[in-house]
């Protein structure tokens, strides 16, 4: 069987490969033809770097970031100029960094690094010190002890935000992310929500006289029924602008409720102790300046059924106590209701009965007795023995015969009959 793989002595030889041109050593002999990989570029950066010596510098922290353990992330602002330094550490350098805010002066030692991956040139920290609090920290920090003191912050103060805003009044930076997180979280919990947008400066010198403008026309319209202050996130000089005291008085004195939302949840101002309510972030001050349409559906159908039940169970109530008179002997046989006062006429009569037959047999037998005393004294009962009674012309009874004389007239009664007679 023919080898398919094997190649005819006669057929040409294919040309060897073309060998690739070494890399120029340095910089300057790179060509069009024969550059430099990007890797081998940060190389070079990386090793030149890492001659640079260990170096002590000055400035404030503005950003920090500590959460991961074993490493920290810090951002380090100039004193007086307005530029950063990018600082990363790990270990003890770590450790030292929890024990810091933002907002202190430190003083820290380190060296410059290139992180090759990204080409990127940092700080690598290897010790930090204390050198007393910011300038603009010990600033705000005595601005917002004299507000307090004024009762600017005190909770008495706040106005409660309305429960279902018909209008939101929205101060936010020109086509900021912070206005679309904001519109869009809002009428997705509350479709009908309607908003006025003022927008200004959110950072520079135009930040403070911008924000109390738009404050104060917001809180003049009498549709707007909650003001919302936002921005995203930025570091601590960028959101200086809402530490101003005209803004945090502005705030303050605003009669519309107004809701803070600068930065994000571990960003702080001074306008947050000001307002009636502080939202973590933008997309939080939208969740709680509406209600969710669907959480108040749910409501208004628990609502709703509790009044069903309700109603079903007193008209339950109400038709068992129908049924329970209808059922009662005296509607199914109404003549029972007589049966007792019946009884009890009937027992009345035969008492009565008994008691005037008492009644009459007693007088019978008192009559009975009295006539038999009266008859016992009557003087006919004497006459009937065989008495006689002798009377006077004047009808007077003679009982002496001393007062009769001769020649006077008597009547004699007897049992039966009278005589008249003359004395002797």
């Amino acid at each position: 069987m023919t080898d398919l793989f094997s190649q005819d002595p006669a057929a040409p030889r294919a040309a060897a490969p073309t060998q690739p041109q070494p890399l120029p050593r340095l910089a300057r002999d790179t060509t069009p033809d024969n550059p430099w990989p990007i890797s081998l570029l940060s190389r070079k950066y990386h090793d030149a770097v890492a001659k640079w010596p260990g170096t002590w510098i000055e400035g404030q922290i503005s950003e920090i970031n500590t959460r991961r353990a074993g490493s920290a992330y810090l951002t380090v602002r100039d004193n007086v100029e307005d530029i950063s330094l990018n600082v990363t550490g790990f270990g003890r350098f770590a450790q030292m960094a929890r024990e810091f805010r933002q907002g202190d002066r430190v003083i820290l030692h380190g060296r410059p690094d290139v992180w090759m991956k990204q080409t990127r040139l940092s700080f690598m920290g290897d010790d930090i010190r204390r050198v007393g609090k910011g300038d603009l920290m010990a600033q705000i920090e005595e601005l917002r002890r004299r507000l307090k003191g004024e009762g600017l912050f005190d909770a008495e103060n706040k106005v409660p935000i309305p429960e279902f805003p018909r209008r939101i009044g929205l101060v936010c930076a020109p086509q900021a992310r912070a206005e679309g997180d904001v519109i869009t979280n809002a009428r997705l919990r509350w479709p009908t929500i309607r908003f006025t947008v003022v927008h200004a400066h959110v950072q520079g010198p135009s930040c403070p006289p911008d924000v109390i403008a738009a404050i104060q026309r917001l809180d003049a319209d009498p549709d707007v029924d909650v003001i919302i202050v936002a921005r995203g996130g930025g570091s601590f000089e960028d959101l200086m602008g809402f530490s101003d005291e005209g803004v945090v008085r502005a705030t303050a004195a605003c009669v519309t409720p107004i809701v803070s939302a600068i930065g994000h949840e571990d960003d702080w101002t001074l306008i947050d102790l000001a307002a009636d309510m502080r939202a973590s972030t933008p997309t939080d001050a939208a969740k709680r300046a509406v209600p969710d349409v669907n959480e108040q559906l749910q409501i208004v159908d628990e609502a709703r059924r509790r009044i069903r039940d309700r109603i079903r169970s007193r008209v339950d109530n109400e038709m068992r106590l129908i049924e329970g008179y209808a059922n009662r002997p005296s509607l199914t046989q109404p003549l029972t209701m007589l049966e007792r006062p019946q009884r009890f006429v009937d027992d009345a009569r035969q008492r009565l009965d008994i008691g005037m037959r008492r009644i009459v047999d007693d007088a019978g037998l008192t009559v009975e007795k009295l006539h038999a005393s009266l008859t016992a004294l009557s003087p006919q009962s004497t006459l009937d023995r065989g008495y006689a009674v002798v009377q006077d012309a004047d009808g007077h009874v003679v009982t002496d015969a001393d007062g009769v004389h001769a020649g006077d007239e008597l009547a004699v009664t007897l049992r039966q009959g009278r005589i008249h007679a003359t004395a002797r």
